[in-house]
């Protein structure tokens, strides 16, 4: 998540991506730290994503090896 904001709209703070507010709290810590959760499950869930997609690709692939390799 690096292009979002936090502003104060009354006494909450909204978090805003692009034009859009996507989060309403109570105080900016909160926000601070929701945002921060947030940035780490997006990693987690990409870096899983990633590993997934290289394993399904092996499992799929028809693969002969190469008989030159036998040694």
């Amino acid at each position: 998540m690096k292009n979002y904001s936090i502003v104060q709209v009354g006494n909450d703070y909204v978090v805003r991506v692009g034009d859009g507010g996507i989060l309403k709290v109570a105080s900016r810590r909160r926000a601070v730290k929701l945002i921060s959760d947030a940035a780490e499950l997006l990693g987690q869930a990409r870096d899983n994503f990633s590993g997934e997609a290289a394993s399904t690709a092996a499992e799929g692939a028809d693969v002969t090896p190469d008989p030159r390799d036998r040694a």
